[in-house]
């Protein structure tokens, strides 16, 4: 009998051993460190695996990262035979899409301003603008930017997006590489980071940026934390040239109590909870991609070191 380690939140860890036990009883499943005999450990799925991957399990096949992203790995740690699989599940793009559709809706339709005036009890409305008179443009085209800007399309507004690499999508300007990126800017009143955290993304979020967008225009940072400069965004804050930002993520997390960015009148913040994996869904994707590899098919959500995600 082959062996699946889960070395991530034991309580979530106990939810995906009942749909293992019911899916998959011919896995003895287990949570770490309860490892059993390292030599039939032939899966493990990891928010942070352990270092000595190779050394400890020397019949691993496949590692699964419990999360969307691998930015938390040390790849070095992987053997580069062995495939890494991130984690694509329902749960994680459903709650992306309700968090990115909440976080634009909010700042189109001046939900921050409105929570400044009513500190002050102050009744002014601010005129009404048409979903397709505001421009949204996405950091980030794969899987999770993709459904948000079908559900975004949906209310009317003029949409884009940006990648490293050219995408089609249908209703939706595409640009790619450094050479589009300001164009891309330039067009969006509403931004949405998405992207995964690379050598290249990696303190993206900066004045540069900040000052390629139209004045005034509203940040939604569901990315990663170390892709914004928080400087940066403090004094696009206080000039104007950011109007409101809404972020999810930080660096470090939680957010120290002292930073500014917790008292800034300008900002919400939430504490990285955009998009989590559905326990029950997330052990139901690792189980497809388990059966895809055992019968020599490819894997969803295969991870592209040369990327990083």
């Amino acid at each position: 009998m082959s062996t699946f380690i889960y070395k991530a939140d034991p309580a979530r860890g106990q939810e995906w051993a009942k749909v293992f036990a019911r899916e998959r009883a011919d896995v003895d499943f287990r949570i770490w460190p309860d490892i059993g005999d390292p030599a039939q450990v032939r899966y493990l799925a990891a928010w942070e695996p352990p270092e000595d991957i190779a050394q400890r399990f020397p019949n691993l096949q496949v590692v699964f990262s419990t999360g969307a992203g691998v930015d938390q790995f040390n790849l070095k740690s992987v053997p580069e035979h062995m495939p890494l699989v991130r984690m694509i599940e329902p749960g994680i793009v459903e709650g992306m899409v309700e968090y990115a559709v909440f976080s634009v809706l909010a700042l189109h339709r001046d939900m921050p301003a409105y929570r400044r005036q009513q500190a002050q009890s102050n009744w002014s409305p601010i005129q009404v603008r048409l979903a397709q008179e505001r421009r949204v443009g996405v950091l980030g085209l794969g899987s999770l930017g993709q459904a948000v800007l079908a559900r975004l399309r949906s209310f009317g507004f003029d949409c884009a997006g940006w990648s490293r690499s050219q995408r089609s999508i249908d209703g939706v300007t595409c640009y790619a590489g450094q050479a589009e990126l300001n164009a891309f800017l330039a067009r969006t009143d509403i931004l949405l980071c998405l992207l995964p955290l690379t050598d290249e993304t990696r303190g993206m979020l900066d004045a540069r940026l900040f000052n390629a967008l139209p004045r005034g225009a509203g940040l939604v940072h569901a990315g990663r934390g170390q892709q914004l400069n928080h400087a940066d965004l403090l004094a696009a804050l206080d000039s104007g040239q950011i109007g409101d930002a809404i972020l999810d993520v930080t660096h470090p997390e939680p957010l120290p109590a002292d930073n500014p960015l917790w008292r800034h009148p300008r900002v919400w913040i939430t504490p990285h909870i955009a998009s989590m994996t559905r326990p029950d869904t997330a052990a139901m994707a690792v189980l497809d991609n388990m059966r895809r590899h055992e019968n020599g098919e490819p894997v969803i959500g295969l991870v592209d070191r040369a990327k990083g995600y």
